[in-house]
């Protein structure tokens, strides 16, 4: 028996100490650093756990809902050894736990049964009165039926049924607005409790990570967590602004961030980057490059990373409604504190102050760098398609600057003018940057009737078009106007066109481009006039022309 109680004793303390050896560390890791691509963004997030000496297990709270899951790494300290990682957004152990009703609660749920006793009695009494109508409606049938009443009697009969009838009436009506009252104080009450007893606590819902771990001493440990996850994304935008169309344009270049991965980033590093996300651990293995007729071939490639992706069945929602929110620190500017690390293949903007980025799928906008751009302007129409001017502000050199393609805003001498694109991935050397309609160039295209007409010549139809361009400066300085019209170039030896006249313009022979470099003092006018002549088959018909 003694032996027998001390193997019990044993026993009894290696289940004790198994239980409490599988019980899991829970922690939460918060984002510390962000780096945000084009389509997702590499999060790096800190995270301390109190772990035993042993085997544990560590369920690290609030990392994103969807990861890749292949991209995941642990940093520990030398006497932490991670085992195994796994990702789950239903862990078993974070069921929520059942809390016994509450005091208001309690008296919230005393308040529905008075309520309820209340709407018993209101249905109660609408029932007797409809009983009550249903017996007078009865008696009026056996009153009329009657001969024997009196003319006297049964205007005395017909008085009271119609009082008792309206008297009743009413009250079925009063009854009706009391129990829709009462009904309505139900549904309030029920919400109140749906509110008060609703888990607050989303965490079991969002993404965990969890990891076996084997530890040398017990102690508390720092681990560092960095995973790329697909709910986030940002975009160049710019801000333009030129006081004169002399003097240089001052570019903000800003960036909209969106992230939806089911974690806020409070006080985070950012770096936004232009490059494409790629941390597969997979050796490129260069195959024998055969070529064949009928099906392309496209060599084997690692720098996707659909691959291992980890699916959920429910996809990511779409954004919301973009909103633009403005950054958290109100002291610094932070378009002074952006390091840019311009590579081979693309170009990142590290920013050195923190900031706060919420999961809420809507647009957070980030400044990043102001420029200056040195740039030289003109002026620029097309009035065959619109009667107006716009200004072009051409830059030089502007590879230097690492621009991004978006989006940008024109403000010129204080004005909002509206909106334009920047395509730095042109070949030209000059970026040529829409700064919005002049109003004060005007300019007009009309036909001239008397210069343009059509005649038959034997088997042939011959038309004439002459079109004259007025423009007019109507600014304080002068302006220099890059003016473009056509005319029609044939594809068809039967269709012949002759240009009669194109007043000094620079031709195109091969798309019928004419071009004038036209510089206009202050209100000073000037006509230009086109004069073309089309040739063809009278039989024939030129859908186009």
């Amino acid at each position: 028996m003694k032996y027998f109680n001390q193997w019990l004793f044993l026993l009894t303390l290696l289940i004790t100490a198994t239980t409490q050896a599988q019980k899991p560390v829970y922690t939460n890791a918060k984002v510390s650093a962000a780096t945000v691509y084009f389509n997702a963004a590499e999060l790096t997030q800190n995270a301390t756990a109190t772990l035993p000496a042993g085997t544990s297990e560590i369920v690290v709270k609030n990392v994103a809902e969807y990861i890749y899951e292949n991209t995941v790494q642990i940093g520990a300290p030398a006497r932490v050894t991670v085992l195994s990682v796994q990702f789950t957004r239903n862990y078993m152990g974070d069921q929520p736990v059942t809390q016994p009703e509450s005091a208001a609660v309690k008296k919230l749920r005393d308040r529905i049964n008075t309520i309820q006793a209340e709407l018993d009695k209101l249905v109660t009494q609408r029932n007797n009165d409809q009983k009550t109508l249903d017996l007078l409606d009865k008696n009026q049938q056996v009153a009329g039926q009657n001969t024997g009443l009196s003319v006297t009697d049964l205007v005395k009969l017909v008085d009271y049924y119609r009082a008792k009838r309206n008297e009743i009436t009413a009250n079925q009506l009063s009854l009706a607005q009391k129990e829709k009252k009462l009904n309505e104080r139900l549904t309030a009450i029920n919400e109140k409790i749906t509110d008060a007893t609703t888990p607050k606590d989303t965490d079991a819902y969002k993404g965990k990570l969890v990891l076996q771990v084997m530890c040398d001493v017990a102690g508390t440990y720092s681990l560092e967590i960095n995973y790329l996850t697909q709910g986030a994304s940002w975009s160049p935008y710019y801000d333009l602004r030129a006081d004169t169309s002399s003097g240089p344009i001052t570019m903000m270049y800003k960036a909209q961030i969106t992230q939806n991965t089911g974690i806020d980033w409070k006080q985070a590093k950012l770096t936004l980057s232009s490059g494409t996300p790629n941390q597969s651990s997979q050796i490129p293995v260069l195959v024998a490059w055969l070529l064949r007729f009928g099906t392309s071939y496209t060599p084997y490639s690692n720098a996707s990373l659909m691959t291992n992706i980890y699916r959920p069945q429910a996809e990511t929602e779409k954004m919301a409604d973009a909103e633009v929110v403005g950054y958290s620190l109100k002291k610094k500017d932070l378009a002074d504190h952006t390091t840019v690390n311009d590579n081979q293949m693309n170009v990142s903007f590290s920013i050195d102050a923190p900031y706060d980025i919420l999961s809420n799928g809507k647009v957070h906008s980030v400044r990043m760098k102001e420029i200056k751009l040195p740039a030289s302007y003109r002026h620029y129409s097309v009035p065959k398609l619109e009667q107006e001017a716009f200004l072009m502000a051409e830059v030089t050199d502007y590879g230097k600057y690492n621009l991004l393609p978006g989006e940008a805003n024109i403000i010129f001498d204080g004005m909002y003018i509206g909106k334009t694109t920047i395509n730095p991935n042109q070949t030209g050397d000059t970026l040529n940057l829409s700064m919005g309609r002049d109003k004060r160039i005007t300019v007009k295209r009309e036909k001239v009737a008397d210069k343009s007409g059509t005649k038959f010549l034997s088997s042939y139809k011959e038309q004439t078009f002459t079109y004259e361009t007025t423009i007019r400066n109507n600014k304080k300085e002068a302006i220099n106007l890059m003016l473009k019209d056509q005319y029609p170039v044939s594809t068809d030896k039967e269709i012949e066109i002759t240009l009669l006249k194109d007043d000094g313009a620079k031709a195109n022979p091969e798309t019928g481009v004419l071009t004038w470099e036209l510089k206009l003092n202050p209100g000073e006018t000037k006509k230009i006039r086109i004069s073309y002549k089309v040739k063809y088959p009278k039989d024939k018909i030129i859908a186009n022309l």
